[in-house]
């Protein structure tokens, strides 16, 4: 059965009703999960309490060498952010996901995940042995514990993207992180466009300025977006938000055929 939570998502003017959910999962507050995400499955991905960040990387399965390219995807959609509209592209020229929906219209792919390092001059340390589930973990360490699971290593780790957060560039060049902007209950749709290793972490964002380790949990809503056999439709407005897109579509689609 639908959430409440995801009946009242479903409100939004910019998020289509989910009919069917096929599972539903929470990562709590600064913890990791990764999982396989089949061709034409759709994540709507919400942050619970408000204030979330998740830094999130992504795999083509059957090749895990082909994966999400930052500079490809921002060149070719001429942007610095990412919302409803833009795809995910490869560093093969194809797409690993699209976003379908968002309420909140901005999320991060410039600023990297913290390490080991940052986050112990930033909030100290709290390790499992005297903490247990308080302990402080770090998105780096997060992320490559997930793609381990594969076979993967950190020379894996490529370029992330941060959902629920905005960091604005200035005139200089300068990145600076936006403080309270993602409210509870904001939402996006992920589609994936090929078979994909989507590797999850829920901790702060390396540049947050928040000196307390404060992580927030999200929520995961899994359905079926179309077969897995078909592709997006030929009007499908991140297929055509730009003929960039439209090819590296095509090439995803070839692959599939």
């Amino acid at each position: 059965m639908p959430s409440s939570l995801l009946t009242e998502l479903d409100d939004f003017n910019d998020l289509a009703p989910v009919a069917a959910p096929l599972w539903e999962a929470v990562i709590p507050a600064g913890t990791h999960w990764s999982g396989i995400l089949r061709r034409g499955l759709a994540l709507r991905i919400v942050d619970i309490e408000g204030g979330a960040n998740l830094a999130a990387v992504f795999h083509r399965q059957e090749d895990p060498l082909e994966r999400y390219n930052m500079a490809d995807t921002l060149k070719a959609q001429h942007t610095a952010h990412l919302t409803r509209g833009h795809a995910l592209h490869t560093d093969m020229g194809r797409v690993v996901a699209s976003i379908t929906g968002d309420t909140l219209g901005w999320h991060d792919p410039l600023g990297g995940v913290g390490d080991a390092a940052l986050f112990a001059r930033k909030y100290g340390e709290r390790r499992y042995q005297a903490h247990r589930n308080e302990m402080i973990r770090n998105g780096r360490d997060s992320l490559v514990l997930e793609l381990a699971k594969y076979g993967l290593g950190p020379r894996d780790l490529a370029a992330n993207v941060n959902f629920f957060s905005k960091v604005a560039v200035g005139d200089d060049g300068a990145l600076s992180y936006v403080s309270g902007h993602s409210r509870a209950g904001a939402a996006l749709d992920l589609r994936f466009e090929m078979n994909t290793l989507a590797a999850f972490s829920t901790a702060p964002h390396p540049l947050d300025p928040q000196r307390e380790y404060t992580p927030k949990p999200v929520k995961l809503i899994a359905w079926r977006a179309y077969p897995a056999e078909s592709s997006a439709p030929a009007d499908d407005p991140c297929r055509n938000a730009c003929a960039e897109n439209g090819r590296a579509f095509t090439n995803t689609d070839r692959l599939f055929a």
